[in-house]
C-alpha cells in the first residue's frame, strides 16, 4: 500500500537500451508465491547495467516471463502490466490476478518483467518493511534501521528509480523483438507507464492507467489526507443505508473515539499469526490500527466490513482490528521490497516537497496521523538519491491513445489525480466507478473494456454504459457477511 534534499537531474543515455541482446525463453510456470496455484509461461533472464549511463560498473538481471496469447495468430504488439508499490513484482501481481486480464490476453502475448529491485530482479529487499514504512518507530529507530537496510543491500541503491527502470522495459521489447508494448500500469506502475511512453513514445501503442499517480504529485504528504476522507466517505455511505444506520448507530462518532483512545493507550490483544495460526499477544495502538484501516479502504469487499469492525472496536473487541493489522503487515512484508520503495520515494517524492504548502494540521488530525509522513522523512535523510529524467515531473503531453481508471472512494489516487494527470493527454478517456476504491480492472466490466481499448487503441470505441451496472459489496452486518 506508505529524506534526501537534492535530486541528481540526469538524463540517462538511451544507448542502454540499445544494447539488449536477444532473449531465449524457455518453458516455465509463475505464481504469487509459495502455496499459490501456478500457471505456464516462457521465462529468461536478461542482463542489465546496473548503471545504463556508465558511470558505475556493475550488471544485475531481470526476470522476464512471456504468457503467450490464446489465439495461435496473436497481434504483434503485447499487453504489458506494471505492479505498484512501489517495491511489488510485477510476475507476483499478474499471477493473483490473471483472471482479470484474460479479456487482453485472447489476443496478445502478456509480457512481465519485475522491475529492478522487485521480485526476482535483484530484489532490493530488508527484512524490516511495514514498520519503517508505517512510521510505527522514533526517529532514531527509524535512521537505525534504515543504515542497516542500506548496509545489507545487494546493489548500489541509487540505480533503483524509475528514470533507470524504463530502459529495461526499452531493452526487454527490443530483446523480445516486439514493435511496440500496450503498457498497464497500477498506482506506482501507472508513473512508470507514463514515463516509459514520454521517453519512448515509439515504443508505445497504448496505455492504461488505473489508480492514477499523476507525474506532478510528490506522494508522501497527501496519503493520510486522502485516507481519512475515503474513510469518512465510507461511513457517511453506512450512516445513509438504513440497515447499517441500524445496526452499527454513532460508527463515525465511534471511529473518533476509537483513534483517541489508541493514541494515549495502546492495547494488549491476542491474535493468530496469519501464516502459522498460532496466538500472537500484540500491542495495537494508533499505528496498528492506521495500517489495518488504510488496507481495507482499499478493496470494495474489505470496504463492506470496515462499519463491523469499527463498532466491535468501539465495544472492547480489538481483535478483528488486530487480525487484519497482522494480515496486512505479514502481506505487505512478502509483497514488497524496501530498497527499491524507498530509492522511489526518496528520489521522484519526498526531495521535492514544499514544506510551506503541506497541511500538517489535517495530517495530525487524520487517523493514520504524521507517523507515516515522518517516516519517510527520516528515511530519506540518509537514503542516497538517484538518477531522475529531466522533465520527470512534469504531466505526459501525448497523442497516444489514453484509457484512465478510478474509484470515487480510492484513498490513495482519488479521481482528482486521473485529471491532473490528463491535462496534456489528448487521447483520453476518463472512467471513474462509483463506491469503488484503488485498483479497477476487475471492477465490473472493466475488464472487457480494457480489451476494447487495446484491441483498438482509441478511446472512443468503448461503450462504458456497462459500468452503470458494477456491483458494490453491501456492508456486512455481522461476521456472517451482507444481509440478503
Amino acid at each position: 500500500m506508505v529524506r534526501f534534499t537534492a535530486v541528481l537531474l540526469t538524463t540517462l543515455a538511451s544507448a542502454g537500451a540499445a544494447l539488449a541482446q536477444p532473449l531465449e525463453l524457455t518453458d516455465c510456470r509463475i505464481s504469487a508465491g509459495p502455496g499459490s496455484p501456478s500457471m505456464k509461461a516462457r521465462c529468461g533472464t536478461l542482463l542489465r547495467p546496473l548503471d545504463p549511463a556508465g558511470a558505475v560498473a556493475g550488471e544485475i538481471e531481470l526476470k522476464i516471463a512471456v504468457v503467450p496469447a490464446l489465439n495461435l495468430t496473436p497481434e504483434p504488439d503485447p499487453f504489458v502490466p506494471i505492479a505498484g508499490g512501489p517495491g511489488q513484482g510485477t510476475v507476483a501481481f499478474y499471477s493473483s490476478y490473471s483472471a482479470y486480464f484474460e479479456a487482453v490476453r485472447r489476443n496478445r502475448d502478456i509480457v512481465l518483467v519485475d522491475q529492478r529491485g522487485t521480485g526476482e530482479s535483484s530484489s532490493m529487499d530488508c527484512p524490516i518493511d511495514d514498520d519503517l514504512v508505517e512510521g510505527q518507530y522514533s526517529t532514531e529507530l527509524t535512521l537505525e534501521y534504515t543504515e542497516a537496510c542500506l548496509e545489507q543491500l545487494p546493489a548500489d541503491p541509487r540505480f533503483f528509480t524509475t528514470s533507470v527502470a524504463v530502459t529495461d522495459l526499452e531493452a526487454v521489447r527490443e530483446a523480445l523483438g516486439y514493435p511496440s508494448f500496450n503498457l498497464y500500469g497500477i498506482s506506482y506502475g501507472t508513473r512508470v507507464a507514463q514515463h516509459f511512453a514520454r521517453r519512448y513514445p515509439d515504443s508505445t501503442r497504448s496505455i492504461v492507467l488505473d489508480g492514477v499517480v499523476p507525474p506532478q504529485i510528490s506522494l508522501g504528504p497527501e496519503i493520510a489526507t486522502e485516507s481519512q476522507k475515503a474513510v469518512d466517505a465510507i461511513l457517511a455511505r453506512c450512516v445513509v443505508n438504513p440497515a447499517c444506520n441500524e445496526r452499527f448507530p454513532g460508527v463515525q462518532e465511534t471511529f473518533g473515539k476509537i483513534v483517541a483512545q489508541l493514541e494515549g493507550a495502546p492495547v494488549t490483544i491476542e491474535v493468530p499469526h496469519p501464516d502459522t495460526g498460532r496466538p500472537e499477544s500484540i500491542a495495537f495502538g494508533r499505528g496498528e490500527l492506521a495500517i489495518a484501516v488504510r488496507l481495507l479502504a482499499y478493496h470494495p469487499s474489505s470496504i463492506a466490513l470496515l462499519p463491523l469492525l469499527i463498532n466491535e472496536a468501539g465495544n472492547g473487541n480489538y481483535a478483528p482490528l488486530g487480525s487484519q493489522f497482522m494480515m496486512t503487515a505479514t502481506a505487505l512484508s512478502e509483497a514488497l521490497s524496501l530498497g527499491m520503495h524507498n530509492a522511489i520515494m526518496c528520489t521522484e517524492d519526498i526531495p521535492f516537497l514544499n514544506r510551506n504548502e503541506i497541511d500538517y494540521a489535517s495530517i495530525a488530525a487524520s487517523y493514520m496521523g504524521v507517523f507515516q509522513l515522518d517516516a519517510l522523512e527520516t528515511i530519506c535523510s540518509v537514503w542516497p538519491a538517484g538518477p531522475i529524467d529531466a522533465g520527470f515531473k512534469e504531466p505526459l503531453a501525448t497523442d497516444l491513445p489514453v484509457l484512465l481508471l478510478s474509484g470515487d472512494a480510492d484513498p490513495i489516487t482519488p479521481p482528482r489525480y486521473a485529471e491532473m494527470a490528463a491535462v496534456d493527454l489528448r487521447n483520453a478517456r476518463h472512467l471513474i466507478g462509483r463506491h469503488q476504491g484503488h485498483g479497477q480492472i476487475g471492477v465490473g466490466c472493466n475488464r472487457r473494456l480494457v480489451a476494447t481499448f487495446v484491441d483498438a487503441a482509441d478511446p472512443a470505441a468503448i461503450d462504458a454504459e456497462c459500468l452503470e451496472r458494477s456491483f458494490v459489496m453491501p456492508f456486512f452486518l455481522d461476521f456472517s457477511g451482507p444481509s440478503p
